[in-house]
Formats: C-alpha cells, structure tokens, sequence
C-alpha cells in the first residue's frame, strides 16, 4: 500500500520561531519542496524554477483566476502564490510537503484540500515571543510593537487550525509536528482511495465464493 502523502501548513505569530522549526524538520524528515511563484524582481542569487517561478503580474491574475494556486495574496511588494499541481502530484506518490504560510493562505489551502493539516506554533509566553523579536537585534521598538500587535489580531485565526504546538525547543516542536502528521496519515479520510479499492475487491471475493458455492 503507498499510503498519500500529508500536505503540512505551518503558521504562527511572528518571531515564534516557526521558520527555524521547519529549517529543522526538512533536515530531519524527506519533506518535498513547493516552490512559489511570484511577480517580485528577482534577488542577487535567486535561480527561475528554484527559488521562486518568476511570472508577471497579469500572467499571476490570470493564473489565479483560472485555479491555478493552491493558495495566494498581494502583497506590497508583489504577489505570492503557491502552485497547486505539483503539490497534488507529490501527495498522490506518497511524499509529504511543508508549507509554512499565514492564516490567509492556510484558510485557502483548507477549502481546496479538507484533508491538509493545519498547525499553528505557538509561544510558551506571550513575554517570550516579546522576548524573541528584541533578541533577533534588527528591528526598531514600533516594528516590534506592530508584530506583538498582529499577533493579538492572529488569536482569532486559531480556532480554525487543526492543532496547536508549543515551541519551546526546536527539537521538541519539530517532533511533536511530525507526530501529528504521522497520525493524520492513517486516519480513514487520508486513506479512502485504499479502502475503497479494498472494498471493491471484497465485494469481487464475496461475489466469487458465492459463484463457487452454487448460490
């Protein structure tokens, strides 16, 4: 049995550390990689096809328009999306892919794909995220305060994610995520295509020993 692949969305408040939660668990677990399309400029070492697919603001409408995201958003600086086949495809092999996304795009993902699992990180203190950004050294008091901010508002998305983890240790956080993909891949909604087949051949062997028995 090739059992489907888990289509993993990963959000949390900013500077709760989830990006280095899913650096970590790509290291430890054969995730595959989607890679996004959008209608910025390219960055110094950025590659076509690799880092993102490159693609003009009308050619992106036009794509959004016609289903071809899994899941997307304008941003200031340009729009992002996320494209849906290539993550269909590696489900149906069996292979597992990581989106790390905000609430707007999981809700999206959600509503094309039931079965994907959503997880939202979280801190084991609201002081220690406050902890968290001041500790990154990069940004000024009234960005800090605008991302605590945002995270106020974000507490109304949570009741609508699947499950909620701790981040205490990268480590811990990392293994409780997997441990939770792990189960949803063998509830019987992840695994209907198999049931039914098996189903179907129960039906066909009951057919048939009813045929051998005269009946």
């Amino acid at each position: 049995m090739v059992k489907k692949g888990v289509l993993a969305i990963v959000s949390g408040f900013s500077g709760v550390g989830k990006g280095t939660v899913v650096d970590h668990m790509k290291k430890i677990h054969p995730f595959t990689l989607s890679v996004s399309a959008t209608t910025r400029d390219p960055r110094p070492g950025e590659v076509e096809g690799k880092s993102y697919f490159f693609i003009t603001e009308d050619d992106f409408k036009a794509k959004a328009e016609q289903g071809w995201f899994l899941e997307w958003a304008h941003y200031t600086k340009g729009s992002y999306g996320t494209p849906k086949q290539p993550v269909l495809d590696a489900l149906s092999r069996g292979e597992d892919v990581l989106l790390e996304i905000e609430a707007q795009g999981a809700r999206q993902v959600k509503e094309q794909y039931p079965d994907a699992l959503l997880i939202f990180v979280l801190p084991p203190t609201f002081a220690e995220l406050y902890h968290r950004l001041t500790g990154r050294g990069t940004e000024t008091k009234e960005a800090i305060e605008a991302r605590l901010q945002r995270a106020m508002e974000e507490f109304r998305e949570i009741p609508g994610y699947d499950a909620v983890v701790v981040n205490e240790t990268i480590e811990g956080c990392a293994d409780e995520i997997l441990s939770l993909m792990e189960a949803r891949r063998t509830t019987p909604a992840a695994q209907k295509a198999f049931i039914d087949g098996l189903e179907e051949e129960a039906k066909r062997f009951m057919e048939a020993l009813q045929t051998e028995k005269g009946e």
